[in-house]
C-alpha cells in the first residue's frame, strides 16, 4: 500500500472512530494511538486515571508544515486500554486566535482543570499562549480569560514569531504555580491562584545547555527536574536543581532522536508506583514525514542518586499498570 492510500485509510478509520467516541481501545505497543496522528503529548493523573492530551496532526500527504486545529483527549486506568473522548477543545473556542493548535498541558487546581495551549494570535503577530478551563478533565473546556495570557509582544528577546510556545505548568508543594514556555529561550513566570493571570515579571531560565523548546518540570524527593528539547532534529535532555529558580545542573540526554520525526516533545508522570516517559515519534506511517506524529509511552527509571536513566524507546511499549 502506498503512502497516499495509507493516509486515506487512517483518515477513514478516524471518521469511524469519531462515530464511536468513548469506545475502549486496547493498544498493542507503540505508538499507542493508531487511528489518527497525535502529537505533543501532555498527561495528568487524576483519581487513579491517566488523562492524555495531544495535538492532532492533519497535514495532507507530503505537506511540509504542521496543520493542527484541535486538541484530543484520552483516558486510561492501566496505560494499555485507552478511551477516546470527543475533542474537548478547538482553536475556534478562542475568539482572539487565528489557528494552529500546538503543544499544550492540562493541570488540576481546586477541582477545576486548566488547559494551557499555544496558538497563532489573530491580531498580535506571532504565537501566543491561552488558557481554557473546565469542571471535568474531559471537558468541554472554554476560554478562561477571553484573551491570551502570553503574547509575542511580551517577550522581545528574539525576533522570531514562534518563541511563545509549548506551555507547561507546575504547582509546587507550597501551592505556588509556575508557567514555563518558550523556543530558543526558556521563559517562566509565577501564576496567581486563579491560574489565569501572571503574578510578577516574566523571567528567563538559565538553562545549562542550549534550549530549543518543550520544557517540562516535575519534582521528586526534593529535586526539581527541568527536561526540554535541544538541537534540531531534537533530543530531550534534563537538568536538576534544589530550587525552582535554579541554578540548574545539566545531567544529560533523556531521549535520543525520535524516529522519523524532527521534534521531540514529552511528558513525565508517576502512576501506580512507576514512572513513565510519554513522547511522540513518526512511526505510525513511516513514509508520512515529520508532520504526522504519534504518541508513545516507555518506562522512566531513576538512579539511586536521583539522576534519570536514559529512556529506551521500544516498539513494545509498556505493560499494563496494576
Amino acid at each position: 500500500m502506498n503512502l497516499k492510500n495509507l493516509i486515506k485509510v487512517l483518515f477513514s478509520v478516524q471518521f469511524l472512530c469519531s462515530v464511536v467516541a468513548n469506545a475502549q481501545v486496547k493498544t498493542s505497543g507503540n505508538p499507542i494511538i493508531k487511528d489518527k496522528f497525535t502529537a505533543d503529548p501532555a498527561a495528568m493523573v487524576d483519581k487513579g486515571v491517566v488523562y492524555l492530551y495531544t495535538g492532532h496532526d492533519v497535514a495532507p500527504e507530503r505537506h511540509q508544515g504542521y496543520e493542527m486545529h484541535e486538541w484530543l483527549c484520552y483516558s486510561s486506568s492501566d496505560l494499555v486500554t485507552w478511551k477516546e473522548h470527543p475533542s474537548p477543545l478547538n482553536v475556534k473556542d478562542f475568539t482572539w486566535a487565528k489557528d494552529d493548535a500546538w503543544a499544550s498541558q492540562v493541570i488540576k487546581r481546586n477541582n477545576k482543570y486548566y488547559w494551557y495551549v499555544a496558538i497563532e494570535h489573530a491580531t498580535i503577530p506571532g504565537k501566543a499562549i491561552g488558557v481554557a478551563v473546565s469542571d471535568s478533565p474531559t471537558g468541554p473546556f472554554k476560554d478562561a480569560r477571553g484573551s491570551a495570557i502570553i503574547t509575542n509582544d511580551m517577550t522581545t528577546d528574539t525576533k522570531i514569531w514562534w518563541d511563545d510556545i509549548d506551555p507547561s505548568v507546575f504547582i509546587d508543594d507550597d501551592g505556588q504555580a509556575y508557567l514555563f514556555w518558550g523556543n530558543t529561550i526558556c521563559y517562566y513566570a509565577k501564576l496567581k491562584a486563579n491560574m489565569t493571570e501572571l503574578d510578577g515579571p516574566i523571567m528567563k531560565v538559565n538553562v545549562p545547555t542550549k534550549f530549543t523548546e518543550a520544557p517540562w518540570v516535575h519534582k521528586r524527593n526534593g529535586w526539581y527536574y527541568l527536561s526540554y528539547s535541544i538541537e534540531f532534529p531534537e533530543k530531550t535532555v534534563y537538568a536538576m536543581s534544589k530550587n525552582i529558580n535554579g541554578p540548574w545542573q545539566y545531567k544529560g540526554i533523556l531521549n535520543e532522536l525520535a524516529g522519523n520525526c524532527n521534534t521531540n516533545h514529552h511528558a513525565i508522570i508517576d502512576f501506580k508506583g512507576k514512572s513513565y516517559f510519554i513522547y511522540h515519534n513518526g512511526a505510525l506511517v513511516p513514509d508520512a514525514g515529520s508532520f504526522h506524529r504519534s504518541v508513545c509511552i516507555d518506562d522512566l527509571k531513576y538512579n539511586p542518586d536521583g539522576t534519570i536513566k536514559r529512556v529506551i524507546m521500544t516498539s513494545e511499549g509498556v505493560k499494563a499498570a496494576k
